[in-house]
């Protein structure tokens, strides 16, 4: 089985190749730290973890490197808003863009690296760019020159005369700086009481597609295996970068160009002026919608796919994920009733055809509603056999098979970061099943003698440390760790 991409840049998928080989380097344009982040950051960066998870689960050493845009007008009007600084609002929204990446379970980034931290870098490029004669000054300003690349727009596929044919018009005072109106700014002039840098060009601030140029080059070099981002930053953002860095380095940017797709709200794109805007954690608190929900929500379709959001989908993700989450507790059971030892990652004891499934959908440009429905086909058979022995003491599959679905879908699931808090386990790793079966004998003594309140107190007691008593006709009692 061998990896495939769907690349942007050729528009089909080909053959996954790095660079260098088992190693990969993936740079994700990051949020500009202004705002909490809202469901659409959700469905971004839960895709690229599990892109990364999925790499590195099949061999790969990789280096995520993800940044953070902390100089940025929106973030200037925040904080005149908020009667604050530019370096407060970020801090306070870089913070908090963390604690909901957290909650998600999407893992750190190896780095984040920050525009106001690569001032240096940023001033170094342009330099470059105006030495090979594809960028100029004007009045305090400097601009990449758009048709100094022949193949510009080769990543968007927009060719001049569409940009033409959409433009406004309409001149601004920037405009009239450019010597044409499609070149970009890749250093602005200082406006009053905005934060700036000393340069040669006077003092200013970067441009916002010269920042990603630099930071992929000062934290990956020059040349990179994947570059992913919203399909929102194809252009201009990611167009404008490739402009930049190639024409600097004379090499390519980057191999895989990968791009999510969109959320909409109830059929609708999502955007602040349409009111249908949420946050995560909005969602998370308010909505009391479960974070793993959310994670399986997003995963339920191809991250190049669009995903809608509506009350019935987020009810079917939950119940979804309470299927999955219940099989992924049953290892409580299993080591409590079957004497199965938990060792976390047994690599000898997995089903392999639900593995090869499994490798199959994800190698397919990471088709994550497929490798769920691997991952529900372990779940449905654990949860039947978890269901028997809860009620009546015995299960009809081998224990070892049963542990190696068990075990399978608790690996394969990580790899997706769908993972339980593992209460049920720890439970039943904390409590000897003698000592259980020596209080059901305490409680049914206590039955007999008709001391109830002893024996109420010991269910309860067994209750808080997660153990369900389930009493059978004939004076019986079953016990299971809770879900």
């Amino acid at each position: 089985m061998s990896l495939t991409l769907y690349n942007t840049l050729t528009r089909q998928k080909s053959l996954f190749t790095p660079l260098e080989e088992n190693k990969v380097s993936i740079y994700c344009c990051g949020v500009t730290v202004y705002d909490y982040c809202h469901l659409g950051h959700a469905r971004s960066y839960i895709a690229w973890d599990t892109v990364r998870r999925y790499l590195e689960w099949r061999g790969y050493h990789v280096t995520y490197i993800q940044n953070f845009t902390d100089i940025d007008d929106k973030i200037l009007k925040r904080a005149r808003e908020e009667k604050s600084t530019m370096d407060a609002v970020s801090e306070k929204y870089i913070a908090a863009y963390l604690e909901d990446m957290d909650r998600l379970n999407i893992r750190r980034a190896d780095d984040y690296p920050r525009a106001t931290h690569t001032i240096d870098g940023i001033k170094r490029l342009i330099h470059e760019l105006e030495t090979k004669g594809v960028a100029y000054a004007s009045q305090g300003d400097v601009y990449y020159s758009v048709r100094s690349k022949s193949d510009y727009g080769k990543l968007s596929g927009r060719k001049f005369e569409d940009l033409e044919a959409g433009a406004s018009g309409r001149v601004d005072e920037e405009d009239s700086k450019k010597r044409d109106p499609f070149d970009f700014a890749l250093w602005k002039a200082a406006k009053a009481d905005e934060p700036f840098w000393e340069s040669s060009w006077g003092k200013g601030r970067p441009g916002w597609h010269i920042e990603c140029s630099a930071m992929v080059r000062d934290r990956l070099g020059d040349s990179i295996d994947i570059h992913c981002g919203g399909g929102d930053l194809t252009f201009p953002h990611h167009e404008n970068e490739i402009a930049q860095s190639e024409a600097a380095t004379g090499k390519q940017l980057a191999t895989y160009w990968l791009h999510n797709g969109m959320v909409n709200v109830g059929g609708v794109k999502m955007s602040k002026s349409l009111g249908n805007f949420t946050t995560i954690r909005d969602l998370l608190d308010k909505g009391k919608i479960e974070p793993m929900a959310m994670r399986f929500f997003v995963l339920g379709a191809q991250y190049r796919k669009p995903i809608d959001f509506t009350e019935e989908a987020m009810t079917a993700a939950t119940n979804g994920w309470h299927t999955l989450q219940d099989a992924l507790q049953f290892g409580a059971i299993g080591a409590a009733k079957l004497g199965w030892a938990l060792n976390g990652n047994d690599q000898d004891a997995l089903d392999r055809e639900a593995i090869e499934s499994f490798t199959s959908a994800m190698d397919d440009d990471f088709n994550t509603a497929s490798a769920l429905a691997v991952l529900f086909e372990l779940a449905k058979g654990i949860n039947r056999e978890a269901n028997q022995l809860r009620h009546q003491g015995t299960i009809d599959a081998d224990s070892q098979t049963l542990f190696k679905s068990w075990n399978t879908l608790k690996q394969l699931a990580a790899v997706l970061g769908l993972e339980t808090d593992d209460k049920a386990e720890a439970a039943a790793l904390s409590l000897n099943p003698e000592a259980i079966e020596d209080l059901i004998a305490q409680r049914s003594s206590a039955k007999a003698a008709k001391d109830f309140a002893k024996a109420d107190q010991i269910r309860k007691d067994l209750k808080e440390q997660g153990i369900v008593l389930v009493d059978q006709p004939g004076g019986t009692t079953l016990w299971h760790h809770e879900s």
